[in-house]
């Protein structure tokens, strides 16, 4: 990646203006992915956090760490909480203060079997009530309510899952590069063994292609290192 002085002026300066990632990018000839790395940059050198504003809270499905192997952060909630139901889908909201007495938000629906990061929410600008009934209808699956988290708990989370899924050859949602500097800037190690007890497991979902899926599955690391799990049809077929 190679970029101008002129370029990077003008990256800071539509990014204090509100700007994602995304546009900043189409505005000044970068991809999306250049735009958020040199955003981190900028923000660890500075020795500050990215985001558009003071950390107002993260929040995690309460299932979250189920299947998986957490090294250490004994302070996480949510430990001991063991909900196979949640299919290895981990919910994220990362919620940050913005200009005018505002709340900006991601959320993250995170695959932490296999596929990383599935869909984004926001960013979203909100007032504080608008931001309470998102929060609620954003967790609203799960049967217990959602658990406040330390920062770095998202970061390994979402990250690390990205991380995980980009090594068996799947990109996080289109939107992610938008949503990434909500979470501020996070290099690993990750303290959390992805994939359920420690292999990658493929649970089809209504919009996936089982096909490609397994096709990259197998490619990058064997038909025999990888479990999967495809629904049933009323015939049995």
């Amino acid at each position: 990646m190679t970029t101008n002085k002129e370029q990077l002026d003008r990256v800071f300066e539509l990014r204090a203006m509100g700007s994602a990632p995304r546009h900043i990018a189409r505005a000044v000839g970068l991809r999306p992915a250049e735009v958020s790395a040199l955003l981190r940059k900028a923000a660890k050198e500075r020795g500050v956090e990215a985001g558009p504003g003071p950390l107002v809270g993260c929040w995690v499905s309460p299932g979250w760490a189920s299947g998986l192997t957490i090294h250490g952060h004994s302070d996480w909630p949510g430990l001991d909480y063991d909900d196979l139901a949640s299919s290895g889908l981990a919910a994220v909201l990362v919620a940050r203060r913005d200009r005018h007495n505002k709340v900006s938000t991601c959320g993250y629906l995170v695959d932490v079997y296999c596929l990383g990061v599935k869909n984004v929410l926001g960013p979203r600008v909100l007032d504080d009530h608008e931001f309470v009934s998102l929060r609620r209808s954003f967790f609203g699956a799960y049967e217990a309510e959602p658990l406040a988290a330390p920062l770095d708990l998202a970061q390994h989370l979402v990250f690390g899952a990205v991380d995980f899924a980009r090594g068996l050859g799947f990109e996080p949602h289109a939107d992610y590069a938008d949503a990434t500097g909500h979470l501020g800037v996070a290099s690993g190690p990750w303290d959390i063994e992805f994939g359920r007890d420690g292999k990658p497991f493929f649970i089809q979902g209504p919009f996936d292609d089982p096909r490609r899926i397994m096709g990259s599955l197998n490619s990058a690391i064997g038909r025999s290192n990888y479990h999967f799990l495809m629904p049933v049809g009323p015939s049995g077929a």
